[in-house]
């Protein structure tokens, strides 16, 4: 069995945990509404800002063996340059405030997550960091653009508000790719190790960053009680 599809095979249940987070199911059943995917967007910001100098953070890591990651790593840098500047103008093709976003904070489960990744870089294993690749881009491969089209129909949002979520769907298809021959390319059993049990924490880290986002449902409830408030 090759690495990658051990990978696959021993985080499957993880990624299901990730998968069936109230907020996902509901948006394949188009269950939206604009303060979530706001909500989304805003998150997505504060840990995509972080990509770039994760990857230079792991670059500069890398163990004497793994040196030759050097030049894929430089790759994955060129690639994500910007993409942080995509979420914002999402945001304000949705009417949302960018410059507010820009200016703010995480909440605390994507926090959390970032962290996790810069200490996996610092103090576990570098190669850790290709966990959080795994998850992140197979998430976006499963479900980026089934959740854009789902999210664009009902609200009648413009396709400008879906830059990221299309890009980085597209272009995490031939991440992916690449990146099953990446990890093939990883011998040492400690290497495997490390990133598979990186893989498992990022998927249930990036869950909890989901189950934080408000739902549809309870953003309908928010506004009929306002609403109900302001007639009583």
């Amino acid at each position: 069995m090759s690495f990658h599809t051990r990978l696959l095979s021993q985080t499957n249940d993880a990624r299901m945990g990730l998968l069936g987070t109230p907020i996902i199911q509901g948006c394949l059943r188009g269950e939206v509404s604009l303060p979530s995917y706001l909500a989304f967007l805003r998150e997505a910001y504060y840990h995509v800002r972080h990509t770039v100098p994760l990857l230079h953070a792991c670059k500069a890591a890398l163990q004497e063996r793994n040196l030759w990651l050097q030049g894929p790593l430089d790759e994955y840098i060129e690639e994500e340059q910007g993409h942080d500047e995509w979420i914002l103008d999402d945001i304000r093709a949705c009417g949302g405030d960018a410059d507010a976003v820009r200016k703010g904070s995480s909440g605390h489960a994507t926090e959390v997550m970032v962290a996790y990744a810069y200490d996996t870089i610092a103090r576990r294993n570098p190669l850790g960091f290709f966990g959080m690749v795994h998850v992140l881009e197979g998430t976006s491969v499963s479900l980026a653009l089934m959740a854009a089209d789902q999210i664009q129909k009902p609200l009648q949002l413009p396709d400008a508000a879906f830059s990221y979520l299309r890009s980085h769907g597209t272009l995490d298809q031939e991440h992916t790719a690449h990146f099953a021959l990446l990890m093939d390319q990883i011998e040492d059993p400690q290497d495997q190790n490390d990133i598979v049990h990186a893989a498992r924490a990022f998927f249930r880290l990036y869950g909890d960053v989901f189950r934080s986002l408000p739902l549809p449902n309870a953003d309908a409830r928010t506004g009929a009680a306002t609403a109900a408030g302001a007639t009583a």
